[in-house]
C-alpha cells in the first residue's frame, strides 16, 4: 500500500466519532485517532509502539478483552460493563475487539473500537425516570380529582362558618386557620393534576434569553437584604426557538429560585446559555439537531449523592416547606419538550442544574 492510500485511510479513521485502537500482533498500538486519544488521556506521540494494557492500567475488563482477541482472534463485545477511570472521571464505554486481518486472511493484529456511552446512559436513565412518572401521574390524576371534591365542601362549610361567629375572634382564628391549610392541600393537589395531566404544549417562537433575563430580574428584587449576585452569560447566537412560553418560564423559575435559596448572604448564581453542537436526541431516521443547553450554577453547599438521586422524585424534598413536587414537574415540562435536565454537584463546591433543549426553530 502507498504512502498516499496509507494517509487516506489513517484520515479515514481519524474522521470517526468513536474511539479507534490499532494494534500490532503482539499488542502494541500502531494507530490510534482523537476520539481514543481523549477516551485515553493519550496523545499518538505518547501512545504509538507502547502496550495496550500499559496505556490502559488497571482496565481489568477492557485488558482481559483485547488480550483473548490478540492470543485467539476472536471478535469480542461489550456494552454494559466497562467503565473507563481516566484523571478522576468515570467514563462508560462500548468496546469492540476483533483481529486486523491482511489480504491474504493473515491475523496481523487487533482493532479496538471504544464509544463513550456517557449520553447513552443518561438518556436512558431519562427514559426510566419518564416511566416512572407517568406510573405516577395516572394514580396521582385520580387521588387529585379524589380528594378536590371533600376538600371543596370543607373550604365551603368553613367559610360559612366563618360568618356563624362574627363577634368570637378565638373561633374565627380557628377557622383561618382552616382555611390556610384546606389552601395549602389544594396547591399540592394542583401541582399534583400539574404533574399528572397530559402534555399540552402551546407552541410559539420564545426568545429563551429574554424569559431568562426576566426571571433573573424577578429573583434580584426578591432577595431583599441578602446580598446574592445573580449574573447571567447568554450566547448571542441563539435565536428564539419553538417551545412553551409559560411552562419553560415556571421551569426556569423554579431551578433559579432553587439557586438562590441554596446559597447563603454573599453567594453567587449564574445562569449560562450555549449551543451544544455535538448532541443530539433526535429519534433514529429523522434529521439530527442542535440542543441547547442553559446551566443555573450556585455555589451553595452542594447536594449529597443521595438525595441527587431523588432529586426529581414527586414528594421528596429537603425543605420544611416544599411540596417535593417543584423538580419533577421541571423534569416533565422538559421531557414534553424532547429535551432532558440533569444536575452535577460535588458538595461542598456547589451545584449545576443543566436543562437541554432541541434547537428548533
Amino acid at each position: 500500500m502507498g504512502e498516499e492510500m496509507e494517509s487516506y485511510y489513517a484520515n479515514v479513521v481519524d474522521s470517526f466519532g468513536d474511539g479507534v485502537i490499532v494494534l500490532d500482533g503482539r499488542g502494541a498500538v500502531t494507530h490510534i485517532n482523537p476520539a481514543a486519544e481523549e477516551l485515553a488521556g493519550v496523545s499518538m506521540r505518547q501512545a504509538k509502539g507502547v502496550l495496550f494494557s500499559d496505556i490502559f492500567k488497571g482496565e481489568g475488563p477492557l485488558n482481559e478483552m483485547v488480550e483473548k482477541t490478540v492470543q485467539t482472534g476472536m471478535s469480542i463485545s461489550d456494552q454494559e460493563n466497562i467503565v473507563l477511570k481516566r484523571a478522576g472521571k468515570l467514563t462508560p464505554v462500548g468496546a469492540n475487539t476483533s483481529p486486523l486481518l491482511s489480504s491474504s486472511g493473515e491475523r496481523i493484529g487487533t482493532i479496538v473500537l471504544l464509544r463513550d456511552l456517557t449520553n447513552v446512559r443518561e438518556l436512558e436513565e431519562a427514559v426510566r425516570q419518564a416511566d416512572r412518572l407517568s406510573s405516577l401521574g395516572a394514580l396521582a390524576a385520580g387521588l387529585a380529582h379524589e380528594i378536590k371534591n371533600p376538600l371543596g365542601g370543607i373550604n365551603g362549610a368553613a367559610q360559612l362558618l366563618e360568618m356563624e361567629f362574627p363577634d368570637n375572634e378565638d373561633l374565627r382564628e380557628y377557622i383561618r386557620v382552616m382555611l390556610k391549610e384546606v389552601q395549602r392541600v389544594n396547591v399540592i393537589v394542583e401541582e399534583l393534576l400539574a404533574l399528572a395531566s397530559p402534555g399540552r404544549l402551546k407552541l410559539g417562537k420564545v426568545n429563551l434569553h429574554q424569559v431568562l433575563a426576566d426571571i433573573v430580574l424577578l429573583q434580584k428584587s426578591a432577595t431583599g437584604a441578602r446580598n446574592v449576585s445573580i449574573n447571567q452569560y447568554f450566547d448571542p447566537s441563539i435565536p428564539p426557538i419553538l417551545a412553551d412560553e409559560a411552562l419553560l418560564t415556571q421551569l426556569f423559575l423554579n431551578l433559579i429560585k432553587n439557586a438562590v435559596e441554596a446559597v447563603g448572604d454573599g453567594g453567587q448564581v449564574k445562569v449560562t446559555s450555549r449551543v451544544l453542537s455535538d448532541y443530539s436526541m433526535t429519534p433514529k431516521g429523522e434529521r439530527r439537531a442542535r440542543m441547547i443547553a442553559i446551566d443555573v450554577v450556585d455555589n451553595g453547599p452542594g447536594i449529597a449523592p443521595d438525595v441527587q438521586e431523588n432529586l426529581f422524585t414527586p414528594f421528596f424534598t429537603t425543605k420544611s416547606k416544599g411540596t417535593g413536587l417543584g423538580l419533577a414537574i421541571c423534569q416533565k415540562i422538559v421531557s414534553e419538550h424532547r429535551g432532558m435536565i440533569r444536575v452535577e454537584s460535588h458538595p461542598p463546591r456547589g451545584t449545576t442544574f443543566t436543562v437541554m433543549l432541541p434547537f428548533i426553530q
